[in-house]
């Protein structure tokens, strides 16, 4: 009992130790580089753009987005893996970090050793979303008509390999519908292309259509998660719509290299929740689609593990490969 309570003491001692080091450590005393990883306009760069102003006003130092786009994240991904490890260059990134682990064999870096989770964000699912002038006004109707005409629907994506693209795979794969994949450097131009139509349809995450969406630009038929997004709560999942059991929403987190002193991972890692605790922050990423949460780095390091594992077995099996 003695040593049960002398345990729970050393705990708590530790724990309030660690937390006054990331309180006092001496960073940041100039501007932090946040690399974003894509184009300016999805939603990798509206997450860094919005935690980094909220970040910029806790910690007194300015918080610059440095979009650094192309090959599925991973050249954005490298500049932050080779970095200097002082806590001035971070990163925001979704769940194609998971990815490019296995589409990519020539990576100049190891996502596992050289990238250092930080603190998650949040989540949220894609919406399938098709240009106004596009006859199917349902996600049923959609593949339907999909399934009628092979090869004669365009849809979309951030590039080979992309947040865009694999889910897309997956739903072909599993409703049998062939569509035409057309690729673009980051969801920013793609979506310039479905609203002028170039192209038909595109499975895109929901902070990065919303506005088009309201603006009726855009119509959404169907959103990928397990349950209605609150942001888009009259809109079926493409579950209901007869596609049992699909599910998919990309994570978003804050990043450094590895070897970053463990007083500013720490202090990064606490701003951030910080940040999400303050609820015009945490309404407008709401309202965008994107469903944030606290978690400790452990448990979100845990994440990213078996996101990289669980991937490259669905990456090899429909046997994709990055461009």
């Amino acid at each position: 009992m003695k040593a049960l309570a002398r345990n729970i003491v050393l705990g708590a001692a530790l724990a309030l130790a660690t937390a006054t080091s990331a309180a006092t450590v001496d960073w940041p005393t100039r501007p932090v580089t946040i690399i974003a990883p894509f184009p300016a306009g999805g939603t990798v760069d509206i997450v860094a753009r919005t935690v980094g102003m909220k970040l910029g006003a806790e910690l007194h130092q300015s918080f610059v987005v440095d979009n650094r786009g192309g090959a599925g994240g991973s050249i954005g991904t490298a500049a932050l893996a080779h970095a200097a490890p002082d806590g001035y260059t971070i990163m925001v990134n979704h769940m194609g970090l998971a990815f490019n682990a296995t589409l990519y064999d020539n990576l100049s870096y190891d996502t596992l050793r050289d990238v250092l989770p930080v603190a998650y964000v949040g989540a949220t699912p894609n919406v399938l979303v098709v240009t106004n002038g596009f006859p199917a006004k349902t996600a049923e109707a959609f593949l339907e008509l999909a399934r009628d005409k092979p090869g004669t629907i365009n849809y979309g994506s951030g590039g080979v390999g992309s947040a865009g693209h694999l889910p897309m795979e997956l739903l072909q794969s599993a409703t049998g519908i062939k569509l035409v994949h057309v690729p673009y450097k980051g969801n920013g131009p793609a979506l310039v292309d479905l609203i002028s139509g170039q192209i038909q349809v595109m499975l895109a995450t929901i902070p990065a259509v919303m506005p088009y969406i309201n603006s009726g630009q855009l119509r959404p038929l169907a959103t990928s998660g397990s349950h209605r997004s609150s942001a888009l709560p009259n809109i079926p999942t493409l579950a209901e719509a007869g596609v049992k059991g699909f599910d998919y929403q990309p994570w978003y987190a804050f990043f450094a290299p590895s070897g970053t002193p463990p007083g500013v991972v720490d202090k990064l890692h606490d701003a951030v929740n910080e940040a999400l605790q303050d609820p015009a922050l945490a309404r407008k990423l709401e309202q965008e689609g994107l469903e944030t949460r606290a978690m400790s780095r452990q448990e979100f390091a845990a994440i990213v593990r078996n996101d990289v594992g669980n991937w490259a077995n669905v990456i090899k099996t429909l046997g994709i490969k990055g461009q």
